[in-house]
């Protein structure tokens, strides 16, 4: 049997692995940062008479413009943008992708402040683009300083900016943007794909685009609408930018029951936007519970928890994924990182945490109590 080394791959990609966290089939997902909440019923409801009158014109190309599914966006993100301000694509990963072949490419760079979500690198190298890893500061901090240090020291072609930052949940300043956009004549995007996770009344870098046509903000259905597998990402930007993205996308890349469904979505945006609240609860009182429990939860604006103070990251993964609950282990040393679930996942899991650290007298009595008040269903 023919093996991977056997192909004449390129040189830059042997010896590399694909991206995927585990998928395993477990009553408790928390380690993809999923919208746990599924979508309300009247909505779904919309969205398959939308798709079932799609279907029946798919023996034609689907609008190559996606003209329709541009407006709702632009009229969802407000800030005077209109449909040609809108790029959209087969999730934010691909957004990001058609940046980099667009902007990067052999002989360009691109600069992210490290640990930041994996995918940057990967789509750096699949695209011939060097991949520099910049410092944070403490805490996974980014200020203004440091970043535009790192700018003027690398000369990057593109910079990526991760607000609030994958996998750590930092928030980022609004003053860090506009430093490093003042720093570099390259391209500067802003990924905000958890940005309705934020507190209320926090300012997006949407607010920063007018006058920086080098400025592009990246969003997600993914996350805050529940649409992770429907894969419909987006970016803002100056029109200047989407024609640019026009001569790297593949033809009529987003198909038409992608564009009805996104567009019957955005629809019910305050519907499917309902659930964020709770979310931002529960992240709330994971950062609480971990502090309690002995752990080092970072501040978080997004639907996850970094915390520290883990003794072995692996031996607790491996525990917590006994009791049906699977979070992430990101490979940073003595770190976990668990997704805000439903009231019921997040008890589930914190009294599973608690259980392991306090021994097994503690741990059953602990179990029986989340089981009397019915969250056992979850297991």
């Amino acid at each position: 049997m023919t093996s991977l080394s056997d192909l004449p791959l390129r040189d830059d990609l042997r010896g590399l692995s694909p991206y995927g966290a585990p998928q395993l089939d477990v009553p408790v997902a928390l380690n993809v940062n999923e919208n746990t909440h599924p979508i309300p019923e009247s909505v779904a409801q919309h969205i398959v008479a939308s798709l079932a009158r799609a279907v029946l014109t798919v023996n034609r190309y689907p609008d190559r413009e996606f003209a329709e599914l541009r407006t709702a966006l632009a009229e969802y993100l407000g800030h005077d943008l209109g449909p040609q301000n809108i790029w959209a694509a087969n999730g934010s990963n691909e957004v990001l992708q058609q940046v980099l072949q667009a902007f990067g490419g052999p002989g360009r760079s691109v600069l992210g402040f490290a640990p930041t979500y994996s995918m940057y690198s990967l789509l750096a190298g699949v695209t011939g683009t060097s991949w520099i890893a910049g410092e944070r500061d403490d805490d996974y901090e980014l200020s203004p300083e440091t970043a535009a240090a790192w700018v003027r020291h690398s000369h990057p072609d593109l910079v990526f900016l991760c607000a609030p930052n994958n996998p750590t949940g930092t928030p980022l300043s609004l003053e860090t943007i506009a430093a490093v956009y003042d720093a570099t004549e390259g391209i500067v995007v802003v990924d905000e794909a958890y940005a309705e996770f934020a507190p209320a009344g926090t300012p997006s870098a949407l607010t920063l685009l007018a006058g920086r046509p080098r400025l592009l903000v990246s969003r997600t259905m993914s996350k805050a609408f529940a649409f992770a597998g429907a894969r419909v990402g987006y970016l803002a930007a100056d029109p200047a930018v989407t024609d640019a993205l026009r001569l790297v996308r593949l033809p009529y890349h987003l198909s038409a029951l992608t564009q009805a469904a996104a567009v019957a979505a955005l629809a019910h945006s305050d519907e499917m936007l309902a659930m964020v609240a709770d979310i931002r609860a529960q992240r709330d009182r994971l950062v609480s519970e971990l502090g309690r429990l002995g752990y080092k939860p970072y501040r978080s604006g997004s639907n996850f928890v970094l915390f520290g103070a883990v003794e072995n990251p692996h031996a607790t993964f491996e525990a917590l994924l006994a009791e049906g609950i699977i979070v992430r282990d990101i490979g940073i040393p003595n770190h976990l990182r668990v997704s805000a679930g439903t009231e019921a996942e997040t008890t589930l899991f914190l009294v599973a945490l608690e259980r392991l650290g306090q021994g097994p007298a503690a741990a059953e009595q602990d179990w029986e109590s989340a089981r009397r008040a019915g969250l056992n269903k979850l297991a």
